[in-house]
């Protein structure tokens, strides 16, 4: 269209008005030949988006085959050690300190746990490279949240956190504006899920058969004493009212075959309640396929220009 401009602002008002009408078809077609243009080089750059993952568990595993599906293949892994990888990531570059990493990163995805954020969350961040993370339940740890975002600041990047194994994040924060007067959050699992936590020490887990109640507490308390079961509670207490303020019920149910999530929140906005019974990944029954699912959900969000 650039190249009408000069000589249509040149025309009579009554002559332009003809030109207008003759060419409005083909002016038309070029504005919709320039959008088709830009969306396919916006397209093209989400594909080239470099992403690297700190750590090659389950929850790596998934990300790692979710990218590929998306044509997307992770520029690098951070490893506390090296070691060989089977399939498409084998032959993907692997570090054991964030100074190693590549330059031109856009985004680092935290599928260690809490031990990887705590290692290298600072040291990406204040590199200016954007973190996700479904650690969560780390950042129960004063020192490590103020640390984190004293690093995301200084390096000019952002920590986005992952939703995790629990849905409602988005009407609990937003509920929040207004006023919560109470929010409880409740993890139910069979004697199973509990088994290597502080579970071990009230309930015996193997001869359960009764519904039990082993915490009640707050988020902080929870995610200091479960810290493998920590995640769900901080992601509640992170969007609601606070890690002090958010109450925490962990109940072992030897009915239950599948992990069960309940949010209880109350305030200004009215009430309501959220309940999910979560799966675990086929290939790892302690890793919750939501967790992994919504660290996906995460880096799309990243890479579109619209979100929710």
């Amino acid at each position: 269209m650039g190249a009408y401009s000069q000589e249509v602002a040149a025309m009579p008002n009554s002559e332009r008005r003809i030109w207008y009408q003759k060419n409005v078809y083909q002016m038309a077609k070029d504005f919709l030949l320039m959008a088709l243009w830009r969306w396919k080089d916006g397209r093209e750059k989400e594909t080239d988006m470099k992403i690297g993952l700190i750590g090659h568990g389950a929850i790596a595993e998934y990300v790692s085959a979710q990218l590929a599906a998306r044509g997307i293949t992770p520029a690098v892994f951070l490893l506390r050690t090296p070691r060989a990888l089977q399939g498409p990531d084998a032959d993907v570059p692997q570090v054991t300190a964030a100074h190693l990493l590549p330059d031109g990163l856009d985004l680092m995805v935290d599928c260690a746990g809490h031990s990887g954020l705590s290692t290298h969350g600072s040291a990406i961040l204040s590199q200016g490279i954007d973190l996700v993370s479904v650690s969560l339940g780390a950042l129960a740890d004063r020192t490590l949240q103020n640390t984190l975002e004293e690093a995301a600041r200084r390096g000019g990047a952002r920590l986005h956190l992952a939703s995790g194994a629990i849905g409602a994040l988005d009407c609990l924060a937003a509920a929040r504006v207004g006023g919560l007067d109470e929010v409880t959050y409740v993890g139910r699992k069979p004697p199973a899920g509990w088994q290597g936590s502080p579970a071990e020490e009230v309930l015996d887990l193997d001869r359960l058969v009764t519904v039990s109640e082993h915490f009640a507490g707050n988020a902080r308390e929870a995610a200091v004493q479960y810290p493998k079961n920590a995640n769900v509670a901080a992601a509640v207490a992170l969007a609601g009212a606070g890690f002090e303020a958010t109450r925490v019920r962990l109940v072992a149910d030897p009915g239950l075959t599948e992990n069960i999530h309940e949010i209880h929140a109350a305030g200004a906005f009215g009430r309501f309640s959220f309940r999910i019974e979560g799966r675990t990944l086929p290939d790892n029954p302690r890793s919750s396929a939501l967790a992994a699912m919504s660290v996906i959900a995460a880096i799309e969000r990243q890479r579109e220009v619209i979100t929710i």
